[in-house]
C-alpha cells in the first residue's frame, strides 16, 4: 500500500481525542506484523485506548524513534464541504480530519515499513503512536515510562508534528487547569445568607490576569512569539438563574512557559490565590488535567544534524505549539519535531495535506533507513 492508500485507512477510524482507540490500533498493528515488524500494543489505565510501539531492525542496538500521535480533534464544524472522515482528493491536495495532524506523518512511516524490513538495518527504527495527544499529551508518558524495556535507549525521537518538513529545535511547556469554587446557594435577595461562587471566582480570575501581565517582564526567550511565558483563562461555567446565588463555579486555566521555567511554578500564585478562599467558607479544588515540558534541542546536537542533513534545511529554532518532544526529552531522548503539513492547517474544517508534503516525508524516512543500513 502507497502512503495515500494508507492515509485514506487511517482517516477513516474517528479516531477522536478522549475516545477509544481499539479500531485503529488493531489495523496498524495488523498491517505492521504483516511487514514483519516487532509490534507491542501497550494498552493505557483508561482501559480503552492504548499506545503502539513498533521496531524493524536489531532491538538491542541503539536506534531511531518515528513519533506521532493517533488521536485528532472533532470534526463537528458545518464548514466541512465532505465527510471530514472519508479521505477527499482534490488535485494534489488530501482532505480529511487528521491528514495534517497528524495521520499524514503516520501514513508515512508506516508505506515506509516494508521497505525498511526489506533493509540490512544495522540499527533499529521504531514507530511510536501515542493516543490523546491533543489532550495535553496523556497517552504517550505511559509508552516512555515502558521504553527501557521496549529497547535500547533511542539515539533520537523525529516528532513528526506538521512542520512543512523543516526541523524545530524547541517549544514552550504546559500545565492545564481546572478550579472549582464551591459555595452555599440561596435566594438572590438574601445574598448575605449564602456563598457566591462566581463572584468569589472572578476575585482569583481578576488577579491571574493582573498577574498575567507580570510575565511579560521575563524571562524572556527571542526564540518565541511572544518572547515570554503566558498564561490565560479558557473557560469559565457556573450558575443556574439570575435570581440563584451560584453555589459552584469552573475555570479552565493555561499557562505556557519559556524553556526554562516550568509551567507548574507560573500556576503557583494562582493557586494560592484559590486556596485563600477557604479562609472565607468557601471549598475550592485544584485539578491538573495536563502538561509537557518545553522542548530545547540544541542546534549542535547530533540529532539536528542528522535531521538537517536529511531534509536539506536549516533548523528553525522555535515554534509556539506544544508536542510530545518535550516528553522524549525529559525521558532522556533527544527531541525534534519535523513532519509534512502545516499547523495552519490543523483544527480546521477542510483540513488537507498535500501530496507532495507526503512525498517529501517519505523521503527523509527512506533516507535515514539507508543510513542505518550503510
Amino acid at each position: 500500500m502507497n502512503a495515500e492508500e494508507i492515509l485514506a485507512k487511517l482517516i477513516a477510524f474517528p479516531s477522536v481525542v478522549g475516545t477509544a482507540n481499539s479500531a485503529i490500533v488493531d489495523w496498524i498493528r495488523e498491517y505492521c506484523q504483516a511487514a514483519a515488524a516487532d509490534v507491542s500494543v501497550l494498552p493505557g489505565p483508561e482501559g480503552d485506548r492504548s499506545n503502539l510501539f513498533v521496531t524493524i531492525g536489531p532491538r538491542e542496538r541503539r536506534g531511531y524513534v518515528i513519533s506521532g500521535h493517533m488521536d485528532v480533534v472533532p470534526a463537528e464544524e458545518p464548514e466541512w464541504d465532505s465527510d471530514p472522515f472519508a479521505l477527499r482528493r482534490d488535485g494534489d491536495r488530501l482532505y480529511g480530519r487528521g491528514t495534517t495532524d497528524m495521520k499524514g506523518f503516520l501514513a508515512c512511516a508506516l508505506a515506509a515499513l516494508p521497505n525498511l524490513a526489506a533493509m540490512d538495518l544495522r540499527q533499529p527504527v521504531h514507530l511510536a503512536f501515542s493516543y490523546d495527544e491533543e489532550a495535553g499529551c496523556r497517552g504517550v508518558p505511559h509508552l516512555l515510562a515502558k521504553l527501557p524495556n521496549l529497547c535500547e535507549r533511542p539515539l533520537g525521537a523525529i516528532i513528526g508534528e506538521p512542520s512543512r518538513m523543516q526541523p524545530v529545535l524547541a517549544h514552550k511547556g504546559k500545565m492545564a487547569v481546572r478550579l472549582e469554587v464551591i459555595g452555599k446557594s440561596g435566594h438572590s435577595s438574601r445574598p448575605d445568607l449564602g456563598l457566591n461562587a462566581i463572584q468569589a471566582m472572578a476575585g482569583v480570575i481578576a488577579d491571574a490576569t493582573v498577574y498575567s501581565r507580570s510575565l511579560g517582564d521575563g524571562p524572556l526567550d527571542g526564540n518565541f512569539e511572544p518572547p515570554y511565558s503566558t498564561l490565560q483563562v479558557g473557560v469559565i461555567a457556573g450558575g443556574q438563574s439570575v435570581n440563584i446565588i451560584p453555589d459552584r463555579c469552573t475555570a479552565d486555566i493555561e499557562a505556557r512557559a519559556v524553556p526554562g521555567v516550568s509551567p507548574a511554578a507560573l500556576l503557583e500564585p494562582v493557586k494560592a490565590r484559590l486556596l485563600a478562599l477557604r479562609d472565607g467558607g468557601f471549598k475550592v479544588i485544584w485539578q491538573e488535567m495536563s502538561s509537557y515540558p518545553a522542548l530545547a534541542l540544541a542546534k549542535t546536537s547530533g540529532l539536528a544534524a542528522l535531521v538537517t542533513e536529511l531534509t536539506g534545511q536549516e533548523p528553525l529554532t522555535a515554534v509556539s505549539y506544544g508536542t510530545e518532544a518535550g516528553l522524549f526529552q525529559e525521558a532522556s531522548v533527544d527531541a525534534i519535531i519535523c513532519g509534512p503539513g502545516d499547523i495552519g492547517r490543523a483544527h480546521r474544517p477542510n483540513e488537507f495535506i498535500e501530496t507532495g508534503e507526503l512525498a517529501a516525508c517519505q523521503k527523509l524516512i527512506a533516507k535515514l533507513g539507508a543510513q542505518l543500513a550503510a
